[in-house]
């Protein structure tokens, strides 16, 4: 049963509701980054970023944000049955689109609207996503809390849904010739954790993303040469294509992400130790995990013959 369940009517004016939410959240930022000296009053964030995670803030957005993903990306997301209405759960996504991360948004909408805003769910992110004026506030009242190993064990604590992406920057900016391709770069830690917790891991296979932009590769090497992997935790420098401004490095200064069409698809569970024996090795669960995704994404591909268009 569908948790947002409204008239027409009453869908509309939810819709234009959220919207002046979203919009809300967006100038607190604005303001929050250029709010040096602290005279402006702007709202401060909470020490704990699990505190940020607002379940009135979801419920009023929910509409508009479907509105955005369901009409300017099109947005298709299935199989969500696979995940259990209630409990911890792994989520282990590929990531896409840069930081303008609309396959998290049409997913993260589509799942608060079958589940409803009281079922705990924590999404993680790079440092770099909380620095952004206009996405921030809208992320973390999301339930969005910074990547680290802490936060993965005390969002499966706490009992919640929890969305990681173990390729992080790497994947995400991969070069858009290699939309179809799952890059976790070898990060085995969602795999740890999964037995460390005893809970299934839930793949979360996404396409289109990469076409929100033309990326033209990572830039490993600048960064390296930059020391950003030590200083920002960033091992990449992408360039890529994008309206407003043309070229763009790490998404700065801001695009607008082009309306590709996005397809999301929640594959059926996979119990490490059902599969691999009661004492599994982490590498044959990585491997397990990803070559399942890597299938589940090819099959997405060999159906969207244009891309963007989808």
């Amino acid at each position: 049963m569908q948790a947002f369940r409204r008239s027409p009517l009453e869908s509309a004016l939810a819709t234009v509701r959220g919207g002046a939410r979203m919009v809300e959240a967006a100038a607190e930022d604005a303001v929050a980054a250029f709010d040096v000296l602290g005279v402006t009053g702007a709202r401060g964030q909470p020490s704990d970023p699990f505190d940020a995670r607002d379940p009135d803030y979801i419920r009023a957005t929910v509409p508009a944000m479907g509105a955005v993903c369901k009409t300017y990306f099109r947005g298709e997301v299935s199989g969500l049955e696979h995940i259990p209405a209630e409990g911890p759960v792994l989520l282990v996504g590929n990531h896409s689109g840069g930081t303008m991360i609309a396959d998290s948004f049409v997913f993260s909408q589509a799942f608060y609207e079958r589940f409803g805003a009281n079922r705990l769910f924590h999404q993680l992110a790079h440092d770099l996503v909380f620095k952004m004026p206009g996405l921030r506030t809208l992320v973390q009242r999301w339930g969005t809390v910074p990547a680290s190993p802490e936060n993965m064990r005390r969002a499966l604590d706490r009992d919640a849904a929890l969305l990681v992406y173990p390729g992080g920057d790497v994947e995400t900016f991969r070069p858009s010739w290699q939309t179809s391709d799952i890059r976790f770069d070898g990060r085995m830690g969602f795999v740890r954790l999964a037995l460390e917790h005893d809970v299934p891991i839930v793949p979360v296979v996404a396409l289109g993303g990469q076409e929100t932009a033309l990326f033209l590769g990572r830039g490993r090497r600048v960064a390296r040469a930059l020391a950003l992997d030590r200083l920002a935790r960033l091992k990449v420098l992408p360039p890529a294509l994008g309206p407003p401004f043309g070229l763009t490095i790490l998404d700065f200064p801001l695009r607008i992400p082009l309306p590709a069409k996005i397809r999301v698809r929640v594959m059926p569970p996979i119990d490490l130790r059902s599969s691999l024996g009661r004492q599994p090795d982490v590498e044959d669960g990585y491997k397990l995990v990803t070559s399942r995704m890597q299938r589940t994404l090819t099959r997405l591909a060999t159906k969207r013959p244009v891309p963007v268009v989808g």
